[in-house]
């Protein structure tokens, strides 16, 4: 069977070792020998916290984000590098890049865009979950073409308190705007945190879209 790679990216504050039942979520048999990883976030001064030092992939300006809120562009592509060299490592092991899904919750949604559309292939795909889109509409024009065609999944609780939805829906004109497609997916009911509805239709869309080995086995 094809190696599947999931990179999983926690939330503010959170860890990678925290995460990691989303795995267990995952009951698929086509999806009992994928390679998951949990990083955790390097220690900075959040802005959002008046400076209080935890794990953050870059800094955050200000929460509840909102439409228009204030984005720390330079620290998220700085961020960036740093999951481009997860995905080189892996793709350097064998993985087809088609193979290779991110995934973030919040804070590691935005990374996990932010990620995706700047990558020089085209990816398996992309999950944001009650993230929000961490630059401004000028990098389109930086996105690569093949980065463009790695599809996205956007999962969004209608009572997030902490993205409000908004911010989450005005990644649908940003990324129509790109020419990437993306399928936005609105939970009722639910606010900054994970279901395990969120969590099925993740693993089926990862289904739907992982490649075969060449060799047919």
């Amino acid at each position: 069977m094809a190696r599947i790679f999931i990179l999983w990216l926690h939330g503010l504050g959170d860890s990678g070792p925290a995460n990691e039942f989303t795995q267990t979520q995952f009951k698929s048999a086509d999806l009992k020998n994928a390679v998951w990883l949990f990083p955790s976030a390097p220690f900075n001064p959040v802005t959002c916290n008046n400076g209080a030092v935890m794990r953050s992939w870059f800094d955050v300006p200000e929460l509840p984000f909102k439409v228009g809120s204030r984005i720390d562009e330079s620290s998220v592509l700085e961020a960036v590098k740093s999951v481009h060299a997860i995905i080189d490592q892996e793709i350097a092991q064998g993985t087809n890049p088609e193979n290779v899904f991110i995934c973030g919750l919040s804070q590691g949604g935005a990374l996990t865009l932010a990620s995706v559309l700047l990558y020089p292939k085209t990816l398996g795909g992309g999950a944001v979950l009650s993230g929000w889109v961490p630059f401004s509409s000028s990098i389109i024009s930086q996105f690569p073409e093949e980065a463009k065609k790695t599809p996205i999944l956007w999962s969004h609780g209608i009572d997030d308190k902490t993205v409000l939805f908004e911010a989450g829906q005005a990644a649908l004109p940003f990324l129509q705007q790109a020419g990437v497609t993306c399928e936005f997916k609105a939970y009722p009911d639910l606010g900054h945190s994970i279901s395990n509805q969120e969590l099925q239709y993740l693993e089926s869309w990862i289904k739907q879209r992982m490649q075969s080995s060449s060799s047919s086995s």
